[in-house]
Order: structure tokens, then C-alpha cells, then sequence
């Protein structure tokens, strides 16, 4: 009773704490960003990686007109819950247009694409409706082929007419923050970036405190020689530069995101491992330590059901600020070519391909990103610096 009592006063002056709820809503806001990222995103293509050279840098608020023509291959038949984790793989090529210049004249239709002059390029109209592997046969007033399934079709010219007249067949795609040098949606890639940062930090921070609570746990319980070789470790490992031992892990390991996950982890858990340690030590010879040593129960459950749950602030603190921390060094990675190889969209290889118009009058390339990041961390450090008060045992005292 007096732990959920404890528990509903701490979440109030969490809740007075303004600057700290406010990075705690914007957290909520990026973990639904992160689960549902491909839903919001205006390119829904897995890795938001669709390219459109005639569109690369256009400025924020651009809107193009696009002309879907369908591949000649059919997309895997994926589910729902398919494309929310991984993107919805394109069954169309989108040619972006001039508006207004779709032209149909006997059996295929004429447009002008973006950024072009004069000439016209002609799309079968067939092309526009159905996947297209062979050639196009007309036969009659009908037009056959074999789709990309390789089942043979026949569609009615007058009826693909009249689909043509009364259908809009081109796309309409608003680049509200622009597009970069590839011509891909910066906003789609930038809401993407939500879910490997945050993913990147929370395997992180779960490797760092499983193996900082052991650790520190076991040196500050045991003491004398087991406590002497934790701390050899922890200032061994202390002593190491976190980009540089992270680097070597890469290194050592090879690139992708799975060698980041464990290269973040094993760099943050000195961090838990020195709190942990210190409050184990402060808290093996109270009462309930020796109580529970004096009913015979062995040293296991002792630290893991009776001192460990007693850590719960401090470590959250930590964990927070570890999460922080993990998010820049995924970013610093992704920078330097080390972290999330393209084309995934990771903040950090957003500002590695994109810091080189900021100067050149498309600031926003580079901006957008590097407000993801910031916000991201801030919101993180506010979040820890609230749990730090909330839990702090003379701001209790002084409220009573």
C-alpha cells in the first residue's frame, strides 16, 4: 500500500515538472510515430527509398504530378501487419509529369515528363491498368498479353478508353519537406528515422542494464575481491573512449543494425554498473537485507527480490539518459558510415547526405534531421531529469 502511495505522489511531481511531461509526450509521440511510421508517411515503399531523379531537390511544399505505370512484376502478397513493420513493396513506377499534358491518341497515352521540354514520351494504355511482361498484341478491338504472373489477359480497348476519360490516373504527392538529391520524401525518411533511432536506444539501454545490474549488483553486494575485479572492469572499460570502443566493435564485428544493437549496449552499461554498485553498498547492511539473510534465503534471491526492486529510480535515471546517449551515438555513427548502412533512413545518414546543401541554399536537408535528433535526446534528458526529482527523497521530505 505504502509503495502505491509512494508510486501516485512521485508521478504527481513528475507531473508538475512541465519541461519533463513535455518530453515525456513527445517520447509517446515518437514511439506511435515509430509503430506506425509507415502509415504516416507520404512514401509507404519500404525504406521510403522511392527515387525520383527529375524531382531531387525540390523545395518544401512542392507538388508533383505523378503517372503510375505499373511494373512488370507483381509485388509479394504481403499482409497488413507486413507492411505496418516493413513497408509495401511498389507494383508501380511513378513517372512524375507536367500537369496537364496527358494526351491519349489511338492506343497509348502521351505525356510530358517534369523538367522536360518539347519532346513527348508515349506509355501503352494497356500499361496504366495491368502489369505488362511480354509484348502487346492487338487483336480486333482488343488489346492481349500475358500480366506479370505470366496469365494471359485480354482488355477491351473501348472500355480502357473509357476508364481513361473518367478516371484520374495521375497521383498528386505534396514533398512537404522537400525532396533530397535522390528525389525521395524527406518527411517520409525523417518519420522513418523514428523507429531505428528508437529501436537502436531501446535494445541498447535493455543490453546495458542487463548486464550493469548483474555486474554492479554482484561487485556491491559480495564486496572485498569480487567487488575489486567488477571495478578493474568497469574502470578498464570506463578508461576506453565510448565512439572509439564502439568503432572497434564495428569493426571487429562488421556493419548492420544488429552489430549496433550490441556495440551501443556493451559501450553504456559501465554507467548502471557504478549506480548500481554504489546503492547495492548502501543498502546490504539494512535491516531488511539482514532479515532476509537471517531467514536462510540465498544471496540470488536476496539481490534480485529484495535490493534490486529498491533501485528502481535511480536506474530509470540512468536508463533514461542512457537512451539519450544511445540515440547520438547511433546518429554520429550513421554519420561516419559506420552505423545503419542506405538505404535505411537513419537520421545520421540523412545529415551525411544532405549537410552539403545547407550552405547552399536548402537548408532544411540537413535542418530536419538534426532537429529529429535534438528534440529526440532533449526530450529523453528532460524525461531522466524529472524521474531524478520526482524520486529524490529531500524534495519529499520538503513537501511535507
Amino acid at each position: 500500500m505504502n509503495n502505491i502511495k509512494a508510486n501516485r505522489n512521485g508521478w504527481q511531481r513528475f507531473r508538475r515538472n512541465k519541461p519533463a511531461f513535455a518530453g515525456l509526450c513527445f517520447i509517446v509521440l515518437a514511439i506511435s510515430i515509430a509503430i506506425f511510421g509507415y502509415m504516416l508517411a507520404p512514401d509507404d515503399a519500404p525504406d521510403a527509398n522511392t527515387q525520383i531523379a527529375e524531382l531531387a531537390l525540390q523545395e518544401p511544399g512542392f507538388r508533383a504530378d505523378l503517372l503510375p505505370v505499373y511494373l512488370a512484376r507483381e509485388p509479394e502478397n504481403t499482409g497488413w501487419f507486413s507492411n505496418i513493420l516493413f513497408g509495401k513493396e511498389p507494383a508501380v513506377r511513378l513517372i512524375p509529369i507536367q500537369p496537364g499534358s496527358l494526351q491519349l491518341r489511338i492506343d497509348s497515352v502521351y505525356y510530358q515528363r517534369f523538367g522536360a521540354t518539347g519532346k513527348l514520351e508515349a506509355v501503352h494504355l494497356a500499361a496504366l491498368f495491368s502489369s505488362l511482361r511480354d509484348s502487346i498484341q492487338k487483336t480486333g478491338d482488343a488489346y492481349t498479353f500475358f500480366d506479370a504472373s505470366g496469365q494471359p489477359k485480354r482488355l477491351e480497348r473501348a472500355a480502357l478508353t473509357q476508364q481513361f476519360q473518367q478516371k484520374n490516373l495521375t497521383q498528386q504527392r505534396t514533398f512537404w519537406l522537400g525532396a533530397d538529391k535522390y528525389g525521395r520524401c524527406i518527411l517520409s525518411r525523417l518519420l522513418l528515422g523514428f523507429r531505428i533511432s528508437l529501436l537502436v536506444g531501446g535494445i541498447a539501454v535493455v543490453i546495458s542494464l542487463t548486464i550493469g545490474l548483474v555486474v554492479g549488483a554482484l561487485g556491491g553486494y559480495f564486496g572485498g575481491r569480487v567487488d575489486d575485479a567488477v571495478m578493474l572492469l568497469v574502470n578498464t572499460v570506463w578508461s576506453v573512449p565510448t565512439l572509439l570502443l564502439v568503432f572497434a566493435i564495428v569493426l571487429a564485428l562488421g556493419r548492420g543494425i544488429g552489430i549496433i544493437f550490441l556495440a551501443v549496449g556493451l559501450t553504456m552499461w559501465v554507467d548502471v554498473a557504478r549506480v548500481v554498485r554504489g546503492q547495492v553498498l548502501a543498502l546490504r547492511d539494512l535491516p531488511f537485507v539482514e532479515a532476509a539473510q537471517s531467514m536462510g534465503f540465498g544471496s540470488g534471491r536476496i539481490i534480485f527480490r529484495h535490493i534490486l526492486p529498491n533501485l528502481l529510480g535511480p536506474v530509470l535515471v540512468v536508463a533514461a539518459g542512457n537512451f539519450a546517449t544511445a540515440v547520438l551515438v547511433e546518429s554520429g555513427l550513421s554519420y561516419l558510415g559506420f552505423g545503419v548502412q542506405p538505404p535505411a533512413p537513419s537520421w545520421g545518414t540523412m545529415l551525411n547526405e544532405n549537410y552539403g546543401y545547407a550552405l547552399g541554399g536548402k537548408p532544411l536537408l540537413a535542418i530536419a534531421p538534426a532537429l529529429a535528433i535534438a528534440c529526440t535526446v532533449l526530450a529523453f534528458n528532460l524525461v531522466g531529469n524529472g524521474l531524478r526529482d520526482a524520486m529524490d527523497v529531500r524534495e519529499v521530505r520538503s513537501e511535507r
